[in-house]
């Protein structure tokens, strides 16, 4: 009998030793259960083909083709990436929504000896979990945001207070992209499901007595929207800035965004559609500088000129508690360092 996880927790810590995605690639590309593997039963093309025979012919004959694929799907994955599991291994298997997929390759990996279950209602279970958590009431998480205007380094000192052992929600990090204009990662952004679960993922081994720190972002994150509770908890939450010399900034973004200033022909694109913000000839100084390979004076000017006055018009259209404001003189090792040092003491009395 499948079994039944009432919250996301439950579903989360459930103990196996294994998560066993068995959904279609397609499927367990959008969104999947944090740590899963995906061993499908039936591929894309197997899945849409069986879907077609259901809709168009009947369902007896898509019943039968599909319990033949499926049977002979996992007999390979036993054979093949199962195979040196030893009799006590304990998998907990998922397909869509509980039913015919999970529940004949649960039944197999049973009939070989191992303890598997299945997840009651499958995928949507989770997903279900994973929207009640984070498009319902309020987040029972205290948030701390740390702010500050672009170059201040506040993704890297999220790193080092991680490191630190304090509890951190990279939004950046989780949505594969650095928050701003020119922020694309290589690999792209995870889809919005995939992004949610990656937060949810994050946040609920968390202690909600201890400040979770994120670093403020708009609500979006590249293409990726931050969640209704989440994002309304970042709004409400407490904040401590960081500020730094522009010449320090200039060169830590000039190191941090190489990859982009590197590249004249991308950053032409991201560039130019800012005329109609900043004037024809705000961007045609940094198209000239961008030429010349001028790197630190466009990285200046993109600050000066337009990421700067951005942080300030958008600050003008909230008043947020900011519980300290933190100068660090160098964003190198030794200084962010001591900015660590300065978040933690803030964080304490917090």
């Amino acid at each position: 009998m499948a079994l039944t996880f009432p919250t996301l927790d439950s579903l989360l810590s459930h103990g196996f030793d294994t998560v066993i995605d068995v959904r279609s690639p397609a499927e367990f590309a959008e969104d999947h259960v944090p740590g899963a593997i995906n061993l499908p039963v039936l591929d894309n093309e197997e899945r849409a083909e069986v879907g077609t025979i259901y809709v168009q012919q009947s369902p007896f004959l898509a019943r039968k083709l599909g319990a033949a694929k499926v049977f002979h799907n996992a007999a390979n994955h036993i054979a093949g990436p199962l195979a040196h599991h030893d009799g006590g291994w304990r998998p907990l298997v998922y397909c869509w929504r509980g039913g015919q997929r999970s529940g004949s390759f649960t039944w197999m990996l049973n009939q070989i000896g191992w303890r598997a279950d299945s997840v009651d209602g499958g995928y949507r279970t989770y997903r279900r979990l994973v929207h009640d958590a984070l498009y319902g009431p309020a987040l029972p998480h205290r948030i701390v945001l740390i702010d500050g205007y672009t170059g201040t380094a506040k993704t890297d000192l999220l790193h080092l207070l991680t490191e630190r052992g304090h509890q951190v929600l990279d939004l950046e990090g989780l949505a594969n992209h650095r928050g701003s204009l020119l922020g694309g990662m290589p690999g792209g952004q995870p889809l919005q499901k995939g992004f949610e679960s990656r937060i949810a993922g994050v946040l609920d081994p968390f202690d909600p007595e201890k400040p979770v720190i994120v670093e403020a972002e708009s609500n979006k994150v590249g293409e990726l929207l931050v969640p209704p509770a989440l994002w309304a908890a970042m709004k409400a939450a407490p904040r401590i800035e960081v500020t730094a010399p522009i010449a320090a900034r200039t060169a830590y973004l000039t190191r941090a965004y190489d990859d982009i200033l590197s590249d004249a022909g991308r950053l032409t694109e991201k560039l130019r559609p800012l005329v109609q913000h900043r004037g024809r000839d705000v961007v045609e100084g940094w198209l000239t500088l961008l030429a010349e390979g001028d790197k630190p004076a466009l990285t200046r000017a993109l600050m000066e000129q337009h990421y700067d006055l951005a942080y300030a018009k958008s600050r003008k259209s909230y008043a947020p508690t900011i519980l300290a404001t933190i100068e660090s003189e160098t964003l190198d090792p030794d200084g962010l360092n001591r900015t660590a040092d300065e978040i933690e003491k803030v964080l304490a009395r917090y």
